[in-house]
């Protein structure tokens, strides 16, 4: 038995480790500063949150697991509103969208003066 958590740790750390890459690649190649905040939110959150449940198997003590998953539904929890907020303050204060963009949703006077979307 101690072979196939090893062989199933082992997969969770590649798995996570891939994604903490594709995370990396998108802040790198993605052309602005909202696609690359979504690569290191989505992907990133994914990529760590497989690798600490990995930590809490590997571990085999109850307590470690509970704590590894505590901080991945830390993780689930403030990752979106973190970018959220990341996004509409980028915005407000004038990062506009790339060319490559098809469409800009938000409303043209939405500011840090304005109160639009509340």
């Amino acid at each position: 038995m101690g072979n196939v958590v090893t062989l199933l740790v082992a997969a969770m750390i590649v798995i996570g480790a891939a994604f903490n890459l594709i995370a990396a690649l998108g802040l790198i190649r993605l052309p602005d500063i909202y696609t690359r905040m979504h690569a290191a939110s989505k992907a990133g959150t994914l990529g760590s949150g497989v690798l600490l449940i990995a930590l809490g198997i590997q571990a085999g003590d109850i307590g470690i697991f509970t704590r590894s998953l505590a901080g991945v539904a830390f993780f689930l929890l403030t990752a979106p509103i973190s970018a959220h907020l990341l996004a509409k303050a980028s915005y407000a204060m004038g990062y506009r969208l790339t060319d490559q963009s098809v469409m800009d949703e938000m409303p043209k006077d939405a500011g840090p003066d304005n109160n639009a979307g509340r």
